[in-house]
């Protein structure tokens, strides 16, 4: 059975770090703003799986959950 992490502001502020660095980043190498998510997602996951022992697939889930978006010029 997965384990669900319980995202305090603190876990969230670092997810959605890891996440906005990893779309700008992906946005300098001329990605798309839906391929930059799909690896904000992936990085964020990452790191939320690393910190709280979660599985992959749930800590994507618990990430996407966080319904996080790429910046657009409007922000």
């Amino acid at each position: 059975m997965p384990t669900e992490v319980t995202v305090d502001d603190s876990t969230r502020s670092m997810i959605e770090d890891a996440y906005l660095e990893t779309v700008e980043e992906s946005f300098e190498r001329g990605l798309s703003p839906l391929k930059a998510h799909m690896e904000g997602i992936v990085a964020a996951a990452m790191l939320l799986s690393a910190m709280g022992g979660v599985e992959d697939e749930e800590a994507r889930k618990q990430v996407m959950d966080l319904g996080l978006r790429p910046p657009t010029d409007e922000d």
